[in-house]
């Protein structure tokens, strides 16, 4: 049987976990207040400042549009369409950037990709139905090389902006805003290039 001092002891314990119990439920009361709080004044600040852009104008979230982009099949002979959203840009030049952003990606559904890594889009210009589309050295320097890696990287490009934007017709591939001979030595790129439906396998897959 527990003495007196036992039992006071045993008493005095059971008080001093109920406070660090309540001491606990209180502070994640409290943590999750602040959260709160933070998290509504945060809001509520975007929504009476909204952001601006360098200009001092109101950014505005861009809406989405679907398109229609091409990668290559497993054996680099056709190219395969896939489904992707992009932002929706106001000038088809701005709007034919994000489709090559999209290529630079690569594919979401298994598709072979078109480009090497490292590749940036540097300028987008379109000029009477011609896109001048200048990259990074990395695509001359990175490619594969071969008659079909090269048509591959070409046709995916040019057929992707002729689709998605009706004033593109033809597309001309360019490296640091200059002219260049080929991509790697087999396809003559000094011309520019109009859109090769024959290519295509239609096999769309959703993103």
């Amino acid at each position: 049987m527990a003495s007196k001092k036992q039992r006071r002891t045993a008493t005095v314990k059971t008080k001093q976990q109920k406070r660090k119990m309540k001491k606990s439920v209180l502070f994640l009361v409290i943590t999750a207040l602040v959260g709160f709080l933070v998290f509504f004044f945060l809001t509520l600040f975007d929504y009476v400042y909204p952001p601006v852009d360098g200009q001092g104008k109101v950014a505005k979230k861009k809406d989405k549009q679907e398109v229609t982009v091409y990668f290559s099949d497993a054996n680099e002979r056709f190219l395969v369409p896939e489904k992707r959203y992009v932002p929706k840009e106001e000038k088809p030049s701005d709007q034919a950037r994000e489709l090559v952003k999209v290529l630079l990606d690569g594919s979401r559904t298994g598709f072979v990709n078109t480009f090497p890594e490292k590749v940036e889009v540097t300028n987008v210009k379109i000029d009477d139905g011609t896109a001048y589309v200048s990259f990074n050295k990395n695509l001359t320097k990175n490619h594969p090389g071969g008659s079909a890696s090269e048509m591959a990287t070409i046709y995916s490009l040019t057929n992707t902006l002729t689709a998605n934007i009706p004033t593109i017709k033809k597309v001309k591939i360019m490296i640091a805003g200059k002219e260049i001979d080929s991509i790697k030595g087999h396809i003559d790129t000094r011309q520019a290039f109009g859109a090769n439906k024959e290519l295509i396998v239609q096999a769309v897959k959703e993103k």
